[in-house]
């Protein structure tokens, strides 16, 4: 784990064990909500899945998900959550890192990513994107929401540059859709975009 990391796992550990989670929301975003009612069920990886809302609402449309988070507390709420919910035989919730996925095998048709992955950097980023690419089935879908910035040099903390983003996946998904907006929470206001692609064939 870089200094980064350890420093965002700590900063994030210490929200879930105070229970300060201003993300902590009945329902996923309503992106997700039109997803799913629009694909035909399958099997779905949430990255960064947290307390659990998206892999419990998928799995209650009738999807085969997998939640992985590296926040130990994050695990322990969404099992209770995802028990509460009665789709504990829908959902498999794994505490680890979404840069190394060993445990997992693909395909999935559809991978979501509800701002985790705009908190990593350098060759975490990598290998991040190298594991989506390898659990996503061709003609998959992978689902990003992340805060952004225009350039590397701007000081905007949980942020990825557009750039890099978008450079990214260019090799392995194409992207169809990129809505751009601003994202507001506590005293934080970020740029940021919900961003859809597809698994090259």
């Amino acid at each position: 784990m870089t200094e980064l990391s350890a420093e965002r796992f700590a900063s994030l550990q210490r929200r879930y064990q105070e229970r300060n989670l201003p993300w902590d929301l009945p329902l996923p975003p309503p992106e997700i909500v039109t997803l799913a009612a629009t694909l035909p069920p399958g099997r779905a990886l949430d990255l960064g899945c947290g307390v659990g809302r998206t892999c419990i609402y998928l799995a209650a449309a009738g999807w085969e998900v997998d939640g992985v988070d590296f926040v130990p507390e994050a695990i322990t709420l969404a099992t209770e959550r995802v028990a509460q919910a009665g789709v504990s035989e829908r959902v498999r919730l794994f505490q680890a890192s979404v840069t190394a996925m060993p445990f997992l095998s693909g395909p999935y048709d559809l991978a979501i990513d509800i701002g985790c992955m705009h908190a990593l950097t350098g060759d975490d980023l990598r290998a991040y994107a190298d594991e989506v690419a390898r659990l996503v089935s061709p003609g998959g879908r992978y689902v990003l929401f992340a805060h952004l910035r225009n350039d590397a040099a701007d000081d905007i903390p949980v942020s990825i540059p557009r750039i890099v983003l978008l450079s990214l996946f260019a090799e392995t998904f194409t992207i169809e859709q990129v809505v751009e907006g601003e994202t507001t929470v506590a005293e934080h206001r970020w740029a940021s975009a919900w961003i859809s692609t597809r698994r090259n064939l």
